[in-house]
């Protein structure tokens, strides 16, 4: 089992990498416009909620093993890009709600999908900082809806790179144990010991 869960680090990866290219973005433009932040968050939702829905097509054992919190957190960041483009001018304050709903569900399914995984992998203390952060997040924007557009590009850039770097260190731990697991079939195959 744990050969089948550690082939699925390219989600994390993938994630990981669209997480903290959104976070950069956002903080080297903290003065953009609604309908850029709009459309920056737009496509990091879509590139999150597709690759979930892809692993879940493709029958990946973490997809497959927790199908609706997968399909639920992929189509979540689908909805939301979709409501982030096709509503580009949107107020501030309908992005706030809509990135805060977003964070706060998809932090909470990433903690429920955690514990479930703690039986199968070391290290999804990771998954849980990325929910735990995805929850707060959402908290504080929810709390402080009224600090303006730039405090929120702040936020949304800040809380990006971390949810992004603490994917990619699962990512990292899935690959490494599925690179170990590889390493040991090769060496049963050709007759080691290992």
């Amino acid at each position: 089992m744990l050969s089948l869960v550690s082939r699925d680090w390219w989600v994390y990866a993938i994630r990981g990498i669209a997480a903290i290219v959104f976070g950069i973005l956002a903080l080297v433009w903290p003065g953009p416009t609604l309908a850029v932040l709009v459309l920056l968050f737009g496509a990091y939702a879509f590139v999150d909620g597709v690759t979930l829905l892809v692993a879940l097509a493709r029958g990946d054992v973490l997809a497959r093993r927790h199908k609706w919190a997968t399909a639920l957190m992929g189509a979540l960041g689908i909805i939301a890009s979709i409501v982030a483009l096709v509503w580009p001018g949107m107020t501030a304050l309908t992005l706030l709600y809509l990135v805060a709903i977003w964070a706060i569900s998809t932090g909470f399914l990433q903690i429920v999908a955690a514990i479930e995984f703690r039986r199968e992998i070391d290290g999804e203390g990771w998954m849980v900082l990325g929910g735990i952060l995805s929850i707060v997040f959402g908290g504080l924007l929810v709390a402080f809806p009224g600090s303006g557009l730039v405090t929120l590009v702040w936020m949304v850039g800040f809380w990006a790179e971390l949810f992004g770097f603490s994917s990619l260190a699962m990512a990292h731990r899935l690959r490494g144990i599925d690179r170990d697991l590889n390493k040991k079939a090769r060496l049963q195959n050709a007759g080691g010991v290992a």
